[in-house]
């Protein structure tokens, strides 16, 4: 399974809405185990196929102890309201603080096919949220107050201008 190149700020896939997945195929499923392989090289907890240069409902999330993959995902109830830290592979290095629903239950069918709900909570459900986002062309920035944006954006800056260590 190859590692897949991970779209940066900028990319214009980031801003696309991911077309539905009419079936899961042995095409998607390789899909999903690469974009699992990618993550995890990663250090992510999440990834979207808009991440990945895909424009697919497709993503993949490791949080809480449980793994999963998401296909035509939907949040069909969400409830509370938490602030916390967010990161993103697409946006490396910068991490924000972001509000999102505490709760929230997923609609989405897994890689094998099999439509499924999942009631997710904390970090899971965070994760979730932030991958559908991606789906949809949404980035944490556009969940940030204006000025948390100029803050992040800055800092992003900066990190693009910094040279890489010596190898």
């Amino acid at each position: 399974m190859p590692l897949l190149p991970i779209h940066l700020l900028g990319s214009p896939v980031l801003r696309e809405a991911s077309a539905p997945v009419a079936e899961v195929t042995e095409e998607v499923r390789r899909l999903v185990d690469d974009m699992f392989e990618t993550m995890d090289a990663a250090e992510g907890v999440g990834l979207a196929a808009n991440q990945i240069g895909q424009a697919l409902r497709i993503a993949v999330v490791d949080a809480d102890g449980e793994r999963f993959a998401m296909i035509n995902p939907m949040i069909v109830e969400a409830s509370g309201k938490a602030s916390e830290e967010e990161g993103c592979l697409s946006i490396p290095e910068v991490y924000a603080e972001v509000t999102r629903p505490e709760r929230v239950v997923l609609e989405a069918t897994g890689r094998d096919g099999v439509r499924y709900r999942l009631e997710a909570d904390g970090l899971k459900a965070r994760a979730i949220q932030h991958e559908i986002d991606h789906l949809n062309g949404v980035l944490m920035f556009d969940r940030m107050t204006p000025e948390q944006r100029k803050l992040a954006m800055a800092e992003y800056r900066k990190l693009q201008e910094t040279p890489a260590a010596p190898a």
